[in-house]
Formats: structure tokens, sequence, C-alpha cells
């Protein structure tokens, strides 16, 4: 055959031959990106387990080891066990026996209301209390209550003395109720009663030596020359306000408190008596006073 002829037959051969090699070769292509579902099936469980480990391995630390972060001291939850003590049993000692526990301090002045005006005056007092909070609405407290008052120059004159005073004592049971305990400014009611025990003095000045570094000499003071007392019970109701002092959060226990009560002593009729031998007196049963009083509570 001559030259020509073998290119001609080679053409013929290599465009078919091309064309189907293309065709396969696109087939096989495509078998490979798209793979079965029947393909993907027939992975062997080793293979899986190679390609979760090489997943997991290529998460986070944060995340891969989340069960090892649950087991660190800080985040593993308090024991209850008689071997230690946690944070919110802590609280709880600290509340029964620090949080119920209520104390007050308070002075101020104290006035007659009606007809006591005529057998006593204007003068000072002076409280202090403790007991318990029973919640946040309700205290209880016995209180010890010192009021210093002056006498009415009427009287004095009758007993033909220079001056006078009446004291008055008590030890009473004041329970109290706040109105707006969890508020920054808090209003409550209290009252209560006990007992009363009032005493009244009758004065004149005495001469009295004194000495200094440099000399002697005389002074004179008011030395009690006759006086009365009663013992008997005795009541008081009233209310206050009261804001808390501390943090923006309400939460200390310190309050500054200002109040007003009625007070009630059940003192008895003096008629005709005449104390430690001056003039002859009488006092109309029944002290009524209105004390006033600021002061700071826990």
């Amino acid at each position: 055959m001559s030259i020509q002829g073998w290119k001609s037959l080679m053409r013929r051969v290599s465009i078919p031959g091309f064309a189907a090699f293309l065709a396969i070769g696109m087939a096989h292509a495509q078998s490979t990106s798209f793979p079965s579902q029947s393909a993907s099936a027939s992975v062997s469980p080793m293979e899986s387990s190679s390609q979760q480990n090489w997943s997991s391995s290529l998460q986070p630390a944060a995340v891969a080891d989340s069960d090892s972060l649950a087991a660190l001291p800080s985040l593993a939850a308090p024991s209850d066990g008689a071997g230690g003590q946690t944070a919110d049993s802590h609280k709880g000692f600290k509340h029964t026996i620090a949080d119920n526990f209520a104390l007050e301090f308070g002075g101020g002045f104290s006035g007659p209301l009606g007809s006591s005006s005529n057998y006593i005056t204007w003068g000072g007092n002076f409280t202090v209390g403790g007991g318990l909070n029973f919640g946040k609405h309700f205290a209880g407290l016995v209180e010890y209550q010192f009021i210093d008052d002056k006498l009415p120059g009427a009287i004095i004159a009758e007993t033909g003395a220079n001056g006078g005073d009446a004291h008055i004592w008590s030890l009473t049971l004041a329970p109290g109720i706040d109105l707006f305990p969890k508020s920054k400014n808090d209003v409550y009611v209290t009252g209560g009663g006990g007992f009363y025990r009032k005493l009244t003095s009758f004065t004149d000045p005495e001469p009295g030596e004194y000495c200094t570094y440099y000399y002697c000499g005389i002074e004179y003071t008011n030395a009690v020359v006759g006086h009365f007392s009663s013992n008997q019970g005795g009541w008081n109701v009233g209310g206050g306000y009261q804001r808390r002092l501390g943090s923006q959060f309400n939460d200390s226990r310190a309050k500054l408190f200002a109040e007003v009560r009625y007070l009630y002593v059940d003192t008895p009729l003096e008629a005709g008596i005449s104390p430690s031998g001056l003039g002859t007196v009488g006092v109309a049963a029944g002290t009524k006073l209105i004390p006033v009083t600021f002061g700071v509570r826990w």
C-alpha cells in the first residue's frame, strides 16, 4: 500500500477512536465526582472510624474537651456532706445569727400633752433597745427609755423649793412593723407596754467646797431636798420614718430613723403630800407625753 493510502487509513481510524476515548473519560469523571448512595453506604467501618477521628482532631480544644472542663474544681458542684460547708449553708448561718438580731440607739425630746402640762414640762429622752427580726416586716424589741423633764414653776413654788425635775424610766416590749422593708425609704408603726417608774424631785442650791491646783473655794450645786415616786404600768404607740444606709442595692441593715409616739404612764393621784417636809403639793393621776426620738437601728 502506498504512503498516501496509509495516511488516509489512519485518519479514518483515529477520529472514531478519539471520540470513543473521550466519551469513556467523561463517564468516569462523572461517576467519581457524584458517588451514588450505594457507594457511600459501602464504606467500611474502619474507614468511617478513621474519618470521625480525623474530624474530631480538627475541632477546637474548648469544644472537644468539654468533659474535662466539667471536671475542674471551680465548676464542680459543692458538696453537702459532713466534711465541708457550702456557701449557701454559711450564708444561712449568718442569716440566723446576724440578720435576725435587732438593735437601736436614739435620743430626742419629749413634751407633755393635755392636763399633764400642769405637772410636767419639756425635757430630753434617751432610748436603747434590742431584740429579733421575725422576717422582713416584723421585729420584736425590748426597750429601755429614760425621760428627764422639768417641773412647772407653780408646783415648785408650792413646796417652797427652788427647782425640780421629773424622771421617768421604763422597760417595755415594743414590737414594730415595717411597711416597706425592701425600700431605701421606709415607714413603720410601733407600740407596746411594760413597767414605768416616775420619780419627782425638788432641789435647792447648797454650798460645797471645791479645790483646784492653786486654791479652794465655795460653789453652789442643786441638791435634792424632797421627792416622791411611783411604780406602775404604761403603754405607748406611734410610728416613724427610716432611711436605709449603705449601697445602692439597699442591702445594708443600718437605718437612720425619726419617730413620734404617744406615751401614757398610769401614775397615781398624789393629793396633799409633803415631800420630805416641804410644802404640800398635789399631782393629778396619769402622765401623758409625746416623745420624739432620732437614732440609728440595725
